[in-house]
Order: C-alpha cells, then structure tokens, then sequence
C-alpha cells in the first residue's frame, strides 16, 4: 500500500492529499474519501505516477472533472489521479485550439467565443472537462466532439505516448477508441471555424436558455444518466415507466427531464445507485429495453 511519503519521494513535486473528500470532486457531490488523491501538472507524472501505482500493485484512477462519474461512499481505498487545474492550458491559434485533459469544455467553449469561432456552441453547458469529452465523445443539441476533434494526444496504458487523428479516434455514440484501449486523453487539438462573436454568443445564450428550461440544471447530477438506446430516448421509457418524480432516499428522477437522476435533497452515493438500478429493472420489465448507464462508478458502495 502506498503512502503520500513514499510517492513524494519518487516524484517530488507532486500535488498529492491524504483522505481528499470525493464529493469535492463530482458532479453528483456524493462519495466519500480517496486515500490518496494526485494533481499531475504533465504527462511525465502522469506516467511516474501510474508506474509506482502497478510495481506496488496499487489500486487508482484517473479522473477530470467528476461530471460523469459516481464515486461510492465508502470512498477509494488507492490513489486518484485527478487531471485538474494543474493540466488545463488552452491555447488559440488562428482557427483552431490546442487544450489539455483537464481544461473545462465550458471554459474551452467561452474562449472559442471571444476569438471568433464558431463549432463549439453545443458544448456551452457541458460541465465537464476536455479529456472526458474527447474520451466518451460528448455531445449535445446536434453536435459531438467527434465533429470538431482534429489530433488527440493520448497514452497508452503501457504509458507510450501517441497521436491519433480525430479518424483514428473510431468516435462513436458516447465512445471512442481511448475506452476500447483504456488511453488516458493527455489534450486535443479542435478545428474550429471563423465566425461572428455576436453570432456565436446568441446560439450559446439560445442553447443555455433551453437547457434551463428541459433540464433540472438546479440540482447536482451527471446529466444525461442513461444511453440513448437505439430506436428509443432513455427519458421517455422512465416516464412511460411511470417513475417520473420517483425517489430512493435523496435521490430522484427528475420531474423536469425522466433522463436525469438527481441528488434532490442530500442523497447517498447508495441512493442514486439504487435508484438507477430500480430503473433500470422496471424499465426492463415494462419495455424490454436494457437501459445501460452512462455514468461510471468508482470506488467501494
């Protein structure tokens, strides 16, 4: 098992915490403490880190933003490796930006807008970082990160670090080859087009507007919980299903939008994993469709 001391000494300039709160770090603002808890500033700790975590047969994980993840609340008994502030440089360079893992799609998006360019506004309201939307192919209101990704940086979990073109990323709905391959997304180049700054901020504030008034944006969630199934939308199935409003302790299927489950009023991790799995079954039951979750678990329930 390894200790902060041990880790600080093979790699001294790591941001490193003990018994980090989990629910500091996700969207859901559930789960409880990662033992260790890591800031690589660049891919070389990245590689160090995960290197030390496997000749010690240590348990970790990597994380951005927390947005599409549910952490358990007994915590994460190994090391969580978070790609935050400390790997979030964007850059502009004419019509096109340069972004690290950890910078925020959100942020991405704002900078996109103040420079004139335009392919970014479906991800205006996407709360969650770049590696994890390059990583499941994030999108929304008709537009997808395989639209605009031009080069991905990636490393493999041999921790060789390569380039893929946005072809070779095999994007797909919710996925990409990094899930195939369990590549950790290091930054992206996306290519953009020039547009009209006041354009492009109407079509954000039109998209934000109707995200406030279709989603439950008020309460903490991982937005979308489900996959679409084919032929279906997953938030129809749940209201047909009869469980809009639904709650397990302080969790709850939206009223607003049957597609989210919600931490309503101080919910558990165990909440919301119990109510996604009652869903899931009654849906099944009443549809025969399998509703598969978007959002990833982590960690010990």
């Amino acid at each position: 098992m390894l200790t902060r001391r041990q880790i600080s000494e093979k790699i001294p300039d790591l941001k490193i915490y003990e018994n980090e709160p989990m629910h500091a770090h996700t969207s859901f603002g559930t789960g409880g403490a990662a033992r260790l808890f890591a800031l690589p500033a660049g891919a070389e700790q990245i590689k160090e880190l995960m290197d030390l975590c496997k000749s010690s047969e240590e348990k970790y994980a990597l994380i951005g933003k927390g947005s599409n993840i549910l952490v358990g609340d007994r915590g994460f008994d190994g090391v969580i490796i978070c790609l935050g502030d400390e790997f979030a440089q964007v850059k502009i360079d004419g019509d096109s930006i340069f972004a690290q893992a950890g910078a925020s799609l959100i942020g991405i998006a704002a900078a996109a807008k103040r420079a004139g360019l335009s392919g970014l506004e479906f991800a205006c309201g996407i709360p969650g970082s770049l590696g994890g939307a390059v990583f499941m192919n994030a999108g929304a209101y008709g537009g997808e990160m395989k639209d605009i990704v031009k080069t991905v940086t990636v490393m493999k979990p041999d921790g060789k670090v390569m380039q893929l073109s946005g072809e070779e990323m095999h994007f797909g709905y919710r996925h990409s080859r990094a899930m195939e391959e369990e590549m950790i997304i290091l930054d992206a180049k996306m290519q953009l087009a020039f547009g009209d700054e006041k354009e492009i901020s109407a079509a954000m504030s039109e998209l934000m507007k109707r995200r406030a008034e279709k989603q439950p944006i008020q309460y903490p969630s991982a937005g979308s919980t489900f996959k679409r199934p084919q032929g279906y939308f997953a938030g129809k199935l749940i209201e047909d299903a009869g469980l809009k409003g639904f709650s397990i302790g302080g969790a709850q299927v939206s009223e607003k939008h049957c597609g989210f489950v919600i931490n309503k009023d101080h919910a558990s991790s165990a909440d919301i994993l119990s109510l996604c799995e009652h869903i899931q079954k009654t849906v099944f039951e009443k549809t025969g469709v399998a509703l598969e979750m978007e959002v990833r678990k982590l960690g010990d329930f």
